[in-house]
């Protein structure tokens, strides 16, 4: 019946009228606009008109209404093509619109013009505006309105003042935070600002705007989009999705999960498992600036090992280490602060002296040594030192004393090289995975959330420190070597002492010739001498 009358009335307007009601609808609601002129281009079904969900229509609602949104979204929602119909709506009915598409490349920034342009050309005569420019990377009308397309860079978005920003794929745009700086004085004049993008990851720009809106600390709308929300969707699909994209693939394309995305080193769950399982609040934050934190206060019945990592000297860098209880594999006490050479290579002779004298590990590298040389002019006894031979594979050998250190080519404190480096990183990586070690502190746990894969090298993300991160590698990794040797060191007395009653005429304590030409402190090891001196020490 409506329709009817809708027909009747419309029948006594002439066509102007009926082109100029329709006309002021289109230009106060985008959903009309789009439900009933804009056309896109399906992927089976070809030409299509644009037949906006509830969740699109939603989300259209508050990009008209706030001025910067950023959008968490699930793969397949449409929400590109619905932000190429928002920008088509305000160019439309707006005078010198400037609108900027940024995206990691410029061929993808480019796709989401080509569906304005798609949309623009599929429009009726009395909706179209004269262009005057109109190709690949632009659209251009002849009321000043425009949109572009780029690619990501440190000066785009600088040289004009824009109405709208868009950041396409957010999260995977190298650099973003300076092309947003460098935005803002362009968006000054009351320009709004689209972020979108899926989750990579935590730490990133898209991640830290996120949580910041979640917050109420930076003005920006939040607008989450589950895989859920789409009505053509079912778990049946998102089963599919995780035999296509594998567990991390699908977290990252469906699920809007920042955790379960991204490229950390260690498994983002197994973070959150030590997370909510260990880390605790430290029973002590002491030092001259608040910084050492301790779980644990020195148990004289306990083995302790103290592992340094050392600021490169840079204000963005922090001197960091740790206590472990070494039996246990367990995170005791942590310091992140920044001190000079000098002063941290104190602090770390008073730490492992309070230590029960733990053995003191530092990373050699660089500025490391002017740390390790303060620990040596303290004449500080359990300073570790590694064999040369050690810096590349073989970790049958090594030493944790500094008997015959010349002889055996032995260096103070621990290198990091382009061969030691993977060896730590795996032995960090299976000690998580194995749930074989207790982290205590937040600080580090927020550290390997933003340790990631960069090709084939594990480092901090951009604008992040693993100062810790690497301390507690180093530290594992020694461990486990200390503890090896330890082992070997109860075998071989218990061997020692086993012969003593089965000599023979001309053999020694250990088996071998009593010929004096021999060294009584070695021992003959596969094919090598092993230096048995530490078992005296």
């Amino acid at each position: 019946m409506e329709i009817i009358i809708e027909e009747k009335i419309m029948a006594k307007q002439s066509l102007k009228d009926i082109i100029k009601i329709e006309y002021q609808k289109c230009a106060s609601d985008p959903i009309h606009f789009m439900k009933k002129y804009c056309y896109i281009q399906h992927p089976v079904r070809g030409k299509i008109p644009f037949h906006l969900f509830q969740f699109q229509e939603r989300t259209l609602t508050e990009f008209d209404k706030e001025r910067y949104n950023i959008v968490l979204k699930s793969r397949q929602t449409g929400i590109s093509t619905l932000v190429a119909g928002f920008s088509l709506w305000k160019m439309l009915f707006n005078s010198d619109f400037n609108i900027l598409i940024i995206a990691t490349k410029q061929e993808v920034a480019k796709n989401l013009v080509t569906k304005v342009r798609y949309m623009n050309d599929n429009l009726p005569t009395w909706l179209k505006q004269t262009a005057i420019e109109d190709n690949k990377l632009s659209l251009r009308y002849s009321n000043g309105s425009q949109i572009k397309a780029t690619s990501a860079a440190g000066d785009a978005g600088r040289s004009e003042a824009l109405s709208l920003l868009v950041f396409d794929e957010a999260a995977f745009i190298d650099k973003i935070e300076d092309i947003w700086i460098s935005s803002q004085s362009t968006l000054s004049t009351g320009g709004s600002a689209i972020i979108l993008s899926t989750p990579n990851g935590v730490g990133n720009f898209f991640h830290k705007t996120w949580v910041g809106a979640e917050e109420e600390e930076n003005g920006f709308n939040t607008i989450r989009l589950h895989w859920s929300v789409h009505p053509e969707r079912d778990q049946n699909w998102r089963d599919e999705q995780e035999k296509l994209l594998g567990l991390k693939g699908a977290a990252q394309e469906c699920d809007c999960d920042f955790v379960s995305s991204g490229d950390t080193v260690i498994d983002p769950q197994l973070l959150m498992f030590f997370k909510e399982t260990y880390v605790q609040e430290p029973i002590e934050k002491g030092g001259f600036d608040g910084n050492l934190w301790k779980w644990e206060y020195p148990d004289y019945n306990k083995s302790y090992m103290v592992v340094a990592d050392v600021a490169r000297g840079d204000s963005s860098d922090y001197s960091a280490c740790h206590v472990f209880d070494v039996e246990q594999a367990s995170q005791v006490a942590e310091y992140k602060g920044k001190l000079d050479t000098k002063d941290f290579g104190n602090f770390l002779v008073s730490l492992a002296t309070d230590y029960n004298n733990a053995l003191l590990v530092v990373e050699n590298a660089n500025i490391g040594w002017a740390v390790i040389q303060q620990i040596i002019d303290r004449d500080y006894k359990n300073l570790f030192y590694m064999s040369k031979d050690l810096k590349y594979v073989d970790v049958e050998h090594q030493m944790t004393n500094k008997y015959r250190r010349e002889e055996r080519g032995m260096v103070a404190g621990f290198s990091t090289t382009s061969k030691t480096r993977p060896l730590i990183i795996s032995k960090l990586d299976d000690y998580f995975r194995e749930k074989s070690c207790t982290v205590r502190s937040s600080r580090l746990i927020d550290e390997l959330f933003t340790f990631i894969w960069t090709g084939n090298r594990a480092e901090a993300m951009k604008g992040y420190n693993d100062d810790l991160t690497m301390a507690f590698a180093i530290g594992l990794w020694v461990r486990d070597t200390a503890l090896r040797l330890r082992q070997e060191g109860i075998d071989l007395t218990k061997q020692a002492l086993g012969s003593i009653g089965q000599q023979t005429h001309g053999q020694g304590v250990y088996g071998g010739s009593n010929s004096l030409d021999r060294n009584p402190w070695t021992q003959k090891v596969g094919d090598n001498d092993e230096d048995l001196t530490w078992l005296i020490r």
